[in-house]
């Protein structure tokens, strides 16, 4: 008897929260048994799935885990750097990664890859690739070269894209009316309020990261506060 088809991790995050474990250069927090340990602490509070940086992290968070890793891998810190090339991607897959999260937008990739190759690439691989992008144009682009979700974490940081303190909402939603793939909210989404909002706005999952997993950002956040 042929075995039934392995349902996809895409319906899993239906509606779910997903954890941005991730730390910058030079944090404390950056290390990858922490980053482990946030996952863990992630998936005990009831995310979803998590989204995590480097092949090493995707790994050792694979093993520790019974969710689906996001993995990324940001090289450099200037123009396209989350998941620049298709070899970051399939070492992202190698490492364990079950949805790679790679920038989208319009700008040149530093390999000169393009973004549908990279898909190509990853789908032959046996994984999902998340689109991360920074306006609707780069979102519907890149659902139809073949991304199976797309995210606004771009939003807000990527020319062409408003600045803004709250999550991009409008884009959202015009997200979700333009294209039949999962939109997917992120981008500075603080509060457990604004999460559903997302949602409402017609997300089909959201990220949250700095306001769940920084204690170093929101320490400066407080202490900001308090000084005259």
């Amino acid at each position: 008897m042929t075995p039934p088809p392995t349902p996809s991790p895409l319906a899993a995050l239906t509606g779910r929260l997903i954890v941005s474990c991730q730390a910058p250069p030079g944090d404390p927090m950056r290390h990858t048994d922490t980053l482990v340990r946030m996952a863990r602490s992630a998936q005990a509070g009831g995310a979803a799935a998590v989204r995590v940086n480097e092949p090493e992290v995707v790994a050792a968070t694979a093993a520790a885990v019974d969710l689906p890793v996001i993995g990324l891998w940001k090289d450099g810190d200037t123009g396209v750097y989350i998941t620049p090339g298709v070899r970051h991607a399939l070492a992202l897959v190698d490492a364990g990664a079950v949805i790679v999260a790679a920038d989208a937008t319009a700008r040149p990739r530093p390999d000169g890859s393009t973004f549908a190759e990279l898909v190509a690439a990853v789908h032959a691989a046996g994984a999902y690739v998340m689109a991360d992008v920074a306006t609707l144009d780069e979102g519907r682009e890149a659902a139809a070269q073949g991304a199976d979700l797309v995210s606004t974490t771009l939003s807000g940081y990527a020319p062409g894209s408003p600045r803004q303190t709250l999550p991009d909402l409008e884009l959202v939603a015009a997200l979700a009316r333009a294209i039949d793939v999962p939109v997917v909210a992120e981008g500075r989404v603080a509060t457990p309020d604004q999460a559903a909002a997302a949602l409402a706005a017609g997300a089909t999952s959201v990220v949250v990261g700095t306001a769940i997993t920084a204690p170093t950002a929101l320490t400066r956040l407080f202490a900001a506060g308090l000084t005259p």
